[in-house]
């Protein structure tokens, strides 16, 4: 479903005689002629809205791992997950009040002979972490690095509706608003939908108008194997929490995600998994994840995720992070008769929304 929505975001946006690839992350300039504006598919879109006083918090998740590259006898291959995540709150109209994005791009080295070449045990900081280390200013045209088209792409996003970013006007991939262009040159398609996904996914969770919006990334590559008789995986493991506070300090919407991408290659470094494929989070795969039947309290991992998401609203973060853990899994007995998967990475990525809920 995530991957009709992507696609008719993009049919119906870019320009009809050239197709760019939704996930691309380009510093060029963005041109401004010849934009289409996709007017056949504002009327039809809709997302929910908040009860007056009340905001509706949303995520969005648009994964793709085309980026990746077959190891060869003179270079390794790199087995990518661009993860793009967006944020939103919407209030009682269906605008937008507040928008975060980031991306989660994690490159792990694949060698000739199906060895993981990347140190297993790194952490693997977000694009909007990196900042300006993520080195886009000094290629980009308008002097701008990846975090402030970032940045100013969810600035622009801020008052509209669905209908509205269904039919923002995009010229090839890039923003097709001159005004836009002039802070956004890289790709928006994929910026656009995500937004979309969080508007459509909104739900209301107890974030009331004035609460802040706080996105949080942890990405992880440890569960990646080599090649050998079987197929070697390059994993990337992004937990993600997006959730709300107030001027107290006091969680008062939360949402937890995770995107589990497992890139599959051969003995020779070739990637072997459809690079083509749809990656979908595990909120979005829902029963589809399996772990109902391995489960020991009979519960799947989105009804898990979204119990201790739940657990975590009324509470500041150090009330978060002071929850009682043994191996990492919740010890007071009511909490883990709901919650029986592990709870520090999100604790971890809890702690990161909080901080940059401002």
């Amino acid at each position: 479903m995530k991957k009709n929505l992507v696609a008719l975001m993009c049919v119906a946006a870019l320009s009809a005689t050239t197709f760019v690839g939704c996930g691309a992350d380009e510093a060029a300039e963005a041109p401004v002629a010849d934009t289409q504006v996709a007017e056949e598919t504002t009327s039809a879109v809709s997302s929910p809205v908040a009860a007056e006083g009340e905001l509706l918090t949303g995520i969005g998740t648009v994964v793709g791992i085309d980026s990746s590259v077959d190891a060869t006898a003179d270079a390794e291959g790199t087995a990518q997950c661009d993860a793009t995540v967006a944020a939103v709150t919407v209030d009682s109209n269906g605008a937008i009040v507040e928008c975060v994005i980031d991306i989660a791009q994690t490159k792990i080295g694949v060698s000739a002979d199906g060895k993981i070449t990347s140190d297993l045990n790194a952490e693997y900081p977000s694009k909007r972490e990196l900042g300006d280390d993520y080195g886009m200013k000094k290629a980009s045209s308008i002097g701008k690095e990846w975090y402030e088209q970032a940045d100013a792409f969810a600035e622009w996003a801020v008052g509209k509706t669905a209908a509205d970013i269904s039919g923002m006007a995009i010229s090839e991939g890039y923003a097709g608003d001159a005004d836009l262009a002039a802070s956004v040159s890289i790709h928006v398609t994929g910026f656009q939908a995500a937004v979309l996904e969080a508007m459509n996914n909104a739900v209301a969770g107890g974030a009331a108008e004035g609460d802040k919006l706080g996105l949080g990334l942890s990405t992880k590559i440890s569960n990646s194997k080599d090649a050998a008789e079987e197929d070697g995986v390059a994993e990337a493991y992004t937990t993600i929490s997006v959730l709300t506070v107030n001027e107290e300090g006091v969680i008062t919407s939360s949402i937890l995600d995770a995107v589990q991408a497992k890139i599959t290659f051969d003995a020779n470094g070739v990637i072997t998994a459809d690079k083509s494929a749809d990656v979908p989070s595990k909120n979005e795969l829902g029963d589809a994840y399996g772990m109902k039947s391995a489960s020991a309290i009979g519960k799947e991992w989105n009804e898990q995720a979204a119990a201790y998401a739940a657990y975590t609203v009324g509470k500041t973060v150090d009330e978060v992070q002071g929850t009682a853990v043994t191996e990492g899994r919740a010890a007071d007995a009511d909490l883990a008769a709901s919650v029986s998967i592990h709870i520090t990475d999100f604790n971890a990525v809890i702690a990161k929304a909080v901080a940059n809920a401002k």
